[in-house]
């Protein structure tokens, strides 16, 4: 039996709650996935991912309860250890390559893809997840950044997670640095650029209340 569900025409219709209020009043809630937060706390401290795993995970928790027919564990781990791979690639290459240009097929994009995935065949087995588990996660890994298109429901709720918390105002206080823009430009290119490539009609949702909220208190009309 697979661990994945096939993919419906985007924008994929939720079939729960939609929940668009600031994601700092959910957190992800359960504790089921400490021992796998305690094995990548030193990949977690490269690139933010400190900051961008936890909401991550959070905003991936609300896709799962608006789509409930999702591999919900599988939707949780894949979203939690994704970029873990930013820990084991060259630091100096992170922002010069993976953040300018042709960001999108930049070599060391490929690379924290294929480091997620050797993360995950570590740690995961001696936590007691199977091989068949182990290997669907590291298919949604393989290919999260560089990959056109999602192979699953599961892969596009991680890759909405994944999109998400660049709309958080701590989203936005870290990535628009790392591109080398203003917030007000950078909540422009989420408008522009980010949004069009959701895959589910609850993260359209959550990406626009959040770029709403976040235009409003960053005051991005006037400083720009």
């Amino acid at each position: 039996m697979s661990l994945v569900h096939e993919l419906a025409p985007r924008p994929i219709r939720a079939v729960g709650p939609i929940d668009t209020s600031p994601i700092s009043l959910t957190p992800a809630r359960s504790t089921d996935l400490d021992p796998i937060w305690k094995s990548v706390v030193p990949e977690s401290r490269t690139r933010g991912n400190d900051i961008h795993l936890p909401i991550s995970l959070a905003f991936a928790e609300r896709l799962c309860a608006a789509y409930t027919e999702a591999n919900s564990l599988v939707v949780r781990v894949s979203i939690l250890l994704h970029d873990t791979g930013w820990g084991r690639v060259d630091e100096t290459r992170i922002l010069s390559e993976g953040f300018s240009g042709d960001w999108r097929k930049a070599a060391i994009r490929y690379e924290h893809e294929k480091q997620g995935c050797l993360i995950a065949r570590e740690v995961l087995p001696p936590l007691g997840y199977d091989t068949e588990f182990v290997e669907t996660v590291c298919t949604i890994i393989d290919g999260h950044d560089t990959r056109k298109e999602a192979c699953s429901l599961e892969d596009a709720l991680v890759r909405d997670a994944d999109r998400l918390w660049r709309f958080d105002q701590a989203g936005i206080a870290l990535a628009s640095n790392w591109f080398g823009m203003d917030p007000a430009t950078y909540c422009d290119r989420l408008a522009a650029e980010i949004i069009p490539e959701m895959l589910t009609e609850a993260a359209i949702a959550m990406a626009t209340a959040d770029l709403d909220r976040s235009n409003a208190l960053l005051k991005t009309v006037v400083l720009r």
